[in-house]
């Protein structure tokens, strides 16, 4: 088995960033917490788990195509994500959920036979890749079926093909993205997709999602990566050309990419890929976050906007400052101005946008925060459970819209979040409009579940009633099911209850995720 994160929270034991030892007054000060550690997660031998219970035969069935491990931990590292609902019931000790067993195929035909064998038993069956969602996608819902499985797809790591002509490499779904950027470095390439669960994320797993990176405003989200898909479904194998287009009818590419597991599982991905390049950073200070996001557009429209733009609002900017040691010099720095960071891979345009941020009274604050940014861009999740530990709710919300109504739907979830401290940043440009993450601090409740989902609520009604989308960056999982109607519509939803009839009859796959029961 290749190595696994700790099942409470972020990374491997011991390995990765924690708040520095200034943490604690900042904590005291501006969220009223002690600062100090007042939880710990329960240890893994005090967990206890409900017995497996499988269907007599379908056992069986799956061993003799496939790995099947019902030991504690195999279950609970592969019980839920990593969202701060996930991590509450997981450091509290609480896997009631988890799946009866994990199963471990090592072929796309190994895991056609068991998704066959599922639905011809009724058994849940949850794909399993870098197990980062962060909107309930993992959580064992069983739906109307009796037993589930997890489905492991760590053994389909392979590198299928790299084609340095047409710059498309072909994956197995569970390799994680650090071992494919190590595959194409060799041949002087590299992905150009890069989301901050970068360090366990797979492949497959994030064109199941949809998922963002913190390149897409220069090379696009991973729907604009991938050009062939294949998918295995319970009643039957789907699969696209890597052709670099088509007329040939709706998208069926589409339809796997972003359907969360509930179709089917995906087993092979085709992606666009890059010469290799290393980026150079440049560091600006704005007057206001609005008047950042402004500038922003001008260059996106322009065709200027760097690969990587990073904007902090006011408070995300003072508190990020704050933690990383530097509140005092940064401060003096900006003096309460906005931190913009902007990236390239590649000189394009870099020029003609300094000169227009110039223009703009934007201060230039040279490279060195660029690259502080780029040295700690995965730290956020690790951080995450240190905080946890001290009492601290921490969670994101992502959300985006047209830079005509991106300051009324900003207001928005500011104004959804009461009590908290929220930070936000755009970091995904459009032509027509912005993403805008929002990163919530505060202290905990003596319920934090329900706090937590009170606030999430909140700002979810804010952003539907703002005409904001559910969610750019992490999909719809089961905390954004409620809420894809308002988006899709009625008819929406019932074409894509037709598509999952139809590839999943039993209604095996994911329950409870992306379209609710």
């Amino acid at each position: 088995m290749r190595r696994e994160q700790v099942f409470w929270g972020w990374g491997e034991p011991g390995a990765g960033p924690s708040l520095p030892e200034h943490a604690g007054e900042i904590l005291r000060s501006e969220l009223g917490v002690s600062g100090e550690v007042v939880s710990r997660p329960v240890e893994l031998d005090a967990i206890a788990l409900p017995a497996p219970a499988l269907p007599a035969g379908l056992r069986e069935r799956m061993e003799a195509v496939a790995e099947v491990r019902d030991d504690v931990e195999a279950r609970v590292l592969r019980s839920r994500g990593k969202s701060y609902l996930d991590l509450l019931a997981s450091r509290a000790g609480d896997f009631a959920s988890a799946p009866d067993v994990v199963v471990i195929p090592r072929d796309a035909r190994a895991v056609a036979a068991v998704l066959h064998a599922c639905s011809e038993y009724g058994v849940a069956v949850v794909p399993f890749g870098g197990g980062t969602s962060v909107v309930g996608g993992l959580a064992g819902e069983r739906g109307r079926c009796a037993a589930l499985v997890s489905l492991d797809l760590g053994r389909l790591d392979k590198v299928v093909s790299i084609d340095p002509w047409s710059l498309i490499a072909v994956f197995e779904p569970g390799i994680r993205l650090p071992e494919a950027d190590a595959a194409l470095r060799a041949q002087g390439l590299m992905l150009s997709h890069v989301p901050q669960s970068y360090e366990w994320a797979t492949v497959g797993g994030c064109a199941a999602t949809r998922s963002a990176g913190q390149t897409s405003t220069g090379h696009g989200r991973i729907d604009e990566q991938v050009v062939g898909v294949a998918c295995v479904a319970p009643s039957g194998a789907l699969s696209t050309l890597d052709a670099p287009a088509s007329a040939a009818g709706p998208s069926l590419r589409e339809l796997v990419l972003g359907s969360e597991g509930t179709l089917g599982v995906i087993t092979s991905v085709a992606l666009r890929v890059r010469r290799r390049v290393e980026a150079s950073y440049d560091a600006w200070s704005v007057e206001s976050f609005l008047a950042g996001a402004e500038l922003l557009r001008t260059l996106e429209q322009d065709g200027i906007a760097p690969d990587i733009a990073r904007l902090s609002d006011e408070e995300e900017t003072r508190t990020s400052l704050a933690l990383a040691g530097t509140g005092t010099v940064g401060r003096r720095l900006l003096g309460g101005r906005c931190l913009l960071v902007c990236g390239w891979q590649g000189a394009t345009g870099r020029a003609s946008a300094a000169r227009k941020l110039v223009r703009g009274g934007a201060l230039p604050l040279g490279p060195s925060p660029g690259h502080a940014w780029e040295k700690s861009r995965f730290a956020g999740p690790h951080l995450r459970d240190d905080l946890m530990d001290r009492g601290v709710l921490v969670e994101t919300i992502e959300t985006a819209t047209t830079w005509s109504n991106l300051e009324r739907l900003y207001r928005a979830v500011l104004a959804a979040l009461p009590g908290l401290h929220v930070g936000c940043h755009i970091s995904h440009l459009y032509p027509t409009g912005a993403s805008l993450y929002f990163t919530v601090l505060g202290a905990q409740s003596d319920d934090p579940v329900a706090q937590w989902g009170a606030f999430k609520a909140a700002a979810s009604r804010a952003i539907v009633a703002a005409g904001g989308t559910i969610t750019h960056h992490h999909a719809v999982g089961r905390d954004h099911a409620p809420y894809l109607g308002d988006e899709v519509g009625e008819l929406g939803l019932e074409l894509l209850r037709a598509v999952k009839t139809r590839c999943d009859p039993a209604g095996v796959m994911n329950p409870g995720k992306l379209l609710l029961d």
